[in-house]
């Protein structure tokens, strides 16, 4: 499966100004830089991190827990200069180095946590950090039109490409082994903008393949992308699921959809597998034809899906966690280990051997949970007490999970 599964562009989502509005956050992006040097440890008060206890597991069996079933110590932990929406291509793990989505945008060595590369003006607030093919794609932090490619463990340059002088700002929304899709507003004379154009850049000459532009009423924000294979698909803030021929641009099929989740969604095989409320559905990416569903419990709706290993992972509003089966949506198991332990739902999972991590939104009950990957049993939950406003996100590396929450960024043993 291509890289870049479930990517968004342009961050400003009616899921996080609904989630800023009900805290009485003002949304303002704060440029902080990296500091590049360790926090203080402590050893309690509010939002302290406690220092390292004994070395982890190297197994990932057992999640590298630490005494008594409680959150292992992190490794590691630094403030960065993130500017994070809570979208999960915020944060990457890539040869060697993990990246959040800041100015500077800035690479950390994930075994020890030194900063490797810098740069100014490297990625814009919002829009993700795409990986394909062991290039790093983003769009120019400059603002000056451009999509860049870089080299994920040096930060160097290694492609470059822009849509035209007539389009605004084109964001990456997915990658595949051959192409660079994006999404820019088309400029109007009086440099307004009313429509926008998806586009296709090969990944070799950065010339444009094809574009095409989008339905009046459409916007370029709040996409989420995937590729498989010949197909484009997508999904918008205008409730639209949409797919394209990635050849020619061509419009496969498109559907109205009345409650699809505003996070990001998973293709499995010749499926796309869509939250809707309390319904989770999946549809043939050939026609649009419904191939499978699975009902929520009663009042309980489905947050975002994470595929992972080739197991289908979603928790619910009424803290059940699920694995399924993505081809045919029959239960792998279900677990109610969340709901008993009053702890939040996840909406991001990596995986790490036989540990299964979730990251959460902002909860006293949230934060980073460990779960047994076979059965759902909850193990540990990670959160740094700092009461930060912005969401939990996770990558791995498969040494160690990295949990990004605001600024901060702990590596936990896996």
């Amino acid at each position: 499966m291509s890289k870049g599964l479930g990517t968004t562009a342009g961050r400003s989502s009616r899921r996080h100004v609904l989630r800023l509005a009900g805290s009485g956050i003002t949304m303002a992006v704060l440029g902080a830089g990296l500091t590049g040097c360790e926090d203080e440890s402590a050893t309690g008060g509010e939002g302290s991190v406690p220092p390292p206890r004994t070395p982890a597991p190297e197994d990932g069996k057992d999640g590298g827990a630490g005494e008594d079933g409680k959150a292992p110590a992190p490794v590691w932990s630094r403030t960065t200069s993130a500017q994070t929406y809570g979208d999960n291509d915020e944060l990457v793990a890539v040869d060697g180095v993990v990246i959040a989505s800041g100015d500077p945008l800035a690479a950390l060595a994930g075994a020890t946590g030194e900063q490797r590369w810098s740069l100014a003006d490297g990625a814009t607030p919002g829009a993700p950090l795409l990986l394909g093919g062991g290039t790093l794609y983003l769009a120019s932090g400059k603002y000056d039109g451009s999509v860049i490619g870089y080299v994920p463990g040096s930060g160097e340059e290694s492609w470059r490409s822009r849509l035209g002088k007539e389009y605004r700002q084109p964001r990456p929304v997915a990658v595949d082994a051959e192409q660079v899709y994006v999404i820019a507003e088309i400029l109007e004379a009086d440099g307004s903008s009313h429509t926008n154009v998806i586009a296709a850049l090969n990944s070799t000459t950065g010339k444009v393949v094809w574009k095409e532009q989008r339905d009046l009423g459409t916007e370029q924000n709040g996409v989420h992308a995937a590729v498989r294979g010949r197909h484009l698909v997508y999904t918008d803030f205008k409730k639209n699921l949409t797919v394209r021929d990635t050849a020619t641009g061509r419009q496969v099929w498109t559907h109205k959809t009345t409650k699809t989740s505003y996070g990001p969604f998973a293709v499995h095989g010749d499926l796309v597998i869509v939250p809707q409320g309390s319904r989770l559905q999946a549809f043939a990416l050939a026609d649009g034809s419904e191939k499978w569903s699975v009902e929520a419990e009663e009042f309980s709706l489905f947050r975002e899906p994470s595929l992972v290993d080739g197991v289908l992972y979603i928790a619910d509003s009424g803290r059940t966690l699920w694995a399924l089966d993505p081809a045919t949506g029959k239960k792998v198991w279900q677990s109610t280990a969340l709901r008993d332990a009053k702890a939040q739902v996840p909406r991001q999972f990596v995986r790490v051997g036989g540990t299964l991590y979730g990251a959460t939104d902002l909860d006293p009950e949230g934060g980073v949970h460990a779960v047994d990957a076979r059965t759902g049993a909850l193990r540990w939950t990670f959160n740094d007490g700092s009461g930060d406003h912005h969401a939990w996100l996770v990558a791995t590396d498969g040494k160690h999970v990295f949990a990004l929450h605001g600024k901060k960024l702990h590596a936990l043993p896996a």
